[in-house]
């Protein structure tokens, strides 16, 4: 049935065939979305090579790239650049003409515009803040470190004679991105989730700079040291001391009855006090052409993962699930992680990682029944915990993806045969009363009873980011 109607579940093997998986693709609308890679670099011969050479690929490799073969597992591809502003700088380096500055959201100015329609004065925020257990004085100065970092990145850019354009969250658009030779994001991981999202053009680098580097992991960032010293990064970038990393990403197609495709911004939602619920019902009355059959492209493309599941925690989430064109397979859980390898160290971690606690004990079990003939002491427990917990991270230049079913239900109705793995494809046919289909924490799609949704990995798909030599 799936077959016939071209259901991408029934169809995705023809994604290891480039021209057979562009006709699939023209056939839903995909090819506006993602434009297909021009053949190789935009440089030739030496200059090639010295570019490849640079970004950290072995003389060997860069000779083949420069050959039109490339590289097995690599994408040894250049970013395009304006003439004015690209391939002239020496030893094949990085050099834009335009930026887009995305600017994160403050907790401090997240809470002036929560109740900019109660009017309230400074101290009147000061005195409610304080009643939730929030420190006004304490946002208002990590408001003004993260301003000043800002103002340090745009009037670096600018000295260099770069033109700026800087966007907050709510104007930065799919325009800003078509401007830029580059986009930065000034803020930390959920700002950089953030740019990356309206970036479909995988030769556009997205770069990241952590604002607030004492109260922000910014992993997905440039290293911290950067933060207060972003002409060097600037240098680096013109040198060519860098080495360009393409973080694969992961697509959704959804289908079904009922299907709502427009997406919503949950932190637009949080700022109107909205329910999950009654912003999907808002969106559907806004779009009412939005009841489609599909396969349907969604506009987005996860960088960390995708989780589907209820809106309300407490209530388990019935699905069925297929993995790599395998059985369909009934379930109740807490919901279903799939992620990327730049997701494989951020909330698919913390779902499967073991403690060290629990490691120990099921050492005392085995050693107990006899099968385990070794002394156990705190080293042996801390390895076999790290052993395990460092097979769960994976690059994220490797197009694949890791599920995980948080919290299976099992008894003589639902089955669990596999609770994590790593996988090529994941299709979910949804049998939930008020669900959400997730994208990097950020953006909501609606996923109720009826819709089907297939997960996979294109690598036309993939984000270009850099990696700076230190």
């Amino acid at each position: 049935m799936f077959a016939a109607r071209g259901f991408p579940c029934a169809r995705l093997r023809l994604a290891g065939r480039p021209a057979a998986r562009r006709s699939a693709l023209l056939c839903h609308g995909a090819a506006a979305a993602v434009p297909p890679a021009p053949p190789g670099l935009p440089l030739l011969g030496g200059a090639r090579r010295r570019l490849l050479a640079l970004g950290g690929l072995s003389p060997s490799a860069a000779a083949a790239a420069a050959a039109g073969r490339g590289a097995a597992g690599a994408a040894p591809c250049e970013p395009r650049r304006r003439e004015r502003g690209g391939p002239g700088a020496a030893g094949g380096g990085f050099r834009p003409s335009r930026v887009a500055v995305v600017v994160k959201t403050t907790r401090y100015e997240f809470e002036q515009q929560r109740y900019r329609y109660a009017g309230l004065s400074e101290e009147d925020l000061k005195q409610l803040l304080a009643l939730k257990g929030s420190n006004y004085a304490g946002l208002l100065e990590r408001h003004r470190i993260h301003t000043k970092n800002v103002e340090h990145v745009v009037d670096s850019l600018r000295n260099e004679r770069i033109e700026v354009r800087l966007v907050k969250r709510r104007e930065y658009n799919e325009e800003t991105v078509r401007w830029a030779d580059a986009v930065i994001s000034a803020g930390g991981d959920g700002t950089m989730l953030l740019a990356a999202s309206k970036v479909f053009d995988k030769f556009k680098p997205v770069i990241g700079v952590n604002t607030d580097p004492e109260r922000s992991e910014g992993h997905l960032c440039l290293p911290v040291r950067y933060t207060r010293s972003f002409p060097e990064a600037l240098q680096k970038l013109y040198r060519g001391e860098f080495r360009w990393q393409w973080r694969q990403r992961i697509r959704l197609y959804l289908e079904g009855t009922g299907i709502n495709p427009t997406p919503v911004d949950l932190h637009e939602q949080q700022l109107s006090q909205e329910q999950h619920s009654r912003a999907h019902i808002n969106e559907r009355f806004q779009d009412q052409g939005s009841d489609i059959s599909g396969p349907h492209l969604l506009p987005v493309r996860a960088l960390n993962e995708v989780f589907i599941g209820e809106s309300l925690s407490s209530r388990a989430s019935y699905y069925e699930i297929s993995v790599d064109d395998g059985p369909w397979e009934k379930q109740k859980s807490s919901g279903l992680n799939v992620c990327t390898g730049t997701g494989s160290k951020a909330w698919s971690y913390n779902i499967n990682k073991v403690a060290h606690q629990a490691v120990e004990e099921i050492l005392k079990i085995a050693k107990k029944r006899g099968s385990l003939d070794m002394p156990l002491n705190t080293d042996l427990v801390q390895k076999v915990t790290n052993d395990f917990n460092e097979s769960l991270l994976y690059s994220p230049e490797e197009p694949k993806m890791f599920f995980s079913v948080r919290e299976p239900i099992v008894n003589r109705v639902f089955s669990s045969s596999r609770q994590r793995g790593f996988s090529s494809k994941v299709c979910v046919r949804s049998r939930c009363w008020d669900a959400c289909m997730v994208v990097d924490g950020g953006t909501s799609f609606e996923f109720n009873d009826g819709a089907i949704a297939s997960i996979l990995i294109d690598t036309q798909d993939a984000l270009c980011t850099v990696l700076l030599e230190e």
